[in-house]
């Protein structure tokens, strides 16, 4: 999606945001996430927001709104959101800004004693009722072999997007960006994790040990396991066949080679 800088939004855009935060004294740009028309850090005399908003129109717009609902069921790490605004055709979200810096997942990395801990506070978040939520045996059910996506049921908030870019790290892992929040099986949100720790270096037994630190993981049964991560290796095979991006077609080879590591298990 095309990234426009804060003061390239309408006049009645701001004005409606500065009546939120007061004044805007300086707004910077943020370099990171695609998913967003604008994504930006604003100076105000209250402190620093991040703003990030989409047309009301798009339509990745109500995956937007998703977001801003189940923000307060989250974890307390998890940014707050202090409000959330329609005008202008905008959807806009205000958040609290963390200070810190994207997670290294690579072996032996200080954060991911961190990260784990962010994960395992996460696993005991149920997903909120009255708000729609997509199911994790609905999302994979095209890709899942035959009669086994409802091995994927589970009551959990699942974030589902573990990239290092969706966890900003201080003296504790923060799990941001809530595109993808899914019901489902507490195991799945480890087992999304492998993958990027394999894109971070890591082998599949080396990710797999991070991975089992997490209860749900050591616990999922195998068939429900050898089931997810087939259909996971088949969604990122479509993902890589429909966009040549480099990375998709790396996160497609690291999840085929999973899922036959998980089937010689």
């Amino acid at each position: 999606m095309p990234r426009r800088n804060f003061h390239e939004l309408p006049a009645d855009v701001r004005q409606a945001i500065s009546d939120k935060t007061g004044p805007v004294h300086a707004a910077r740009t943020a370099e990171a996430g695609l998913n967003s028309g604008i994504a930006a850090f604003i100076d105000t005399e209250h402190g620093t927001l991040f703003v990030k908003g989409i047309p009301v129109d798009h339509p990745q717009a109500p995956a937007q709104r998703r977001e801003a609902a189940i923000n307060p069921y989250l974890p307390s790490a998890c940014p707050r959101l202090f409000w959330h605004i329609e005008v202008g055709g905008w959807d806009l979200l205000g958040y609290e800004v963390l200070e810190g810096r994207h997670a290294d997942y690579s072996p032996g990395s200080a954060d991911l004693p961190l990260v784990m801990e962010a994960i395992r506070d996460l696993q005991d978040v149920d997903a909120p009722k009255g708000i729609a939520i997509k199911a994790a045996e609905q999302r994979w059910a095209a890709y899942a072999p035959d009669g086994t996506a409802a091995l994927f049921t589970g009551p959990t908030l699942l974030h589902t997007d573990l990239a290092p870019h969706n966890v900003l790290v201080d003296d504790q892992a923060h799990i941001i960006d809530w595109a993808w929040p899914t019901r489902g099986a507490a195991w799945i949100d480890p087992a999304v994790l492998i993958l990027r720790l394999l894109e971070a270096g890591h082998t599949h037994a080396s990710a797999e040990a991070v991975a089992s630190q997490i209860p749900s993981w050591r616990n999922a049964p195998a068939d429900a396991v050898r089931a997810f991560t087939a259909a996971n290796a088949a969604l990122w095979a479509e993902i890589a066949r429909t966009d040549s991006a480099p990375w998709k077609s790396d996160m497609a080879r690291h999840a085929i080679a999973f899922a036959d590591y998980v089937r010689q298990m």
